[in-house]
């Protein structure tokens, strides 16, 4: 008797579906993911027990100097800290008035060389009203 052999058939796995279910994941998680930025700077200030609070209107250049040695102002961080782009980064925030006030915002753990180097970029540039922040000293 002669029996007929059985045709094996090969073993596919298709794949393009199993690629269109991890593209569909990577869709989902790139689209619901956010990305937080964080426009908040930690600032320790200094604090002062004599100086009283002076208001300045609302045209005014702040530069923030953070404890990790950035330079922030107007909310927009520098690049590096070189006083070139300090100066560069003054004169494109004040739109080159320099009779506008300057508020330095330190931390109290920055360097004393960085206040320097925005007092000396600030000298180059003919502003002359200067003005620094503090936190008021508790009395207990």
């Amino acid at each position: 008797m002669k029996f007929r052999r059985q045709k094996i058939e090969e073993v596919n796995i298709n794949l393009t579906p199993l690629i269109d279910v991890v593209f569909l994941l990577l869709i989902f998680f790139m689209v619901t993911t956010t990305f937080k930025q964080s426009t908040e700077l930690t600032i320790d200030l200094p604090t002062a027990t004599t100086s009283d609070p002076v208001s300045i209107g609302t045209d005014k250049l702040e530069v923030v100097i953070t404890s990790d040695g950035q330079y922030v102002i107007n909310g927009l961080t520098l690049v590096n800290g070189r006083i070139e782009t300090l100066k560069l980064g003054l004169q494109e925030a004040s739109l080159g008035n320099n009779q506008m006030p300057l508020i330095i915002t330190a931390d109290a753990n920055s360097s004393y060389e960085m206040v320097m180097r925005v007092y000396d970029a600030a000298s180059q540039l003919g502003f002359t009203k200067l003005a620094h922040t503090a936190e008021r000293e508790t009395i207990q």
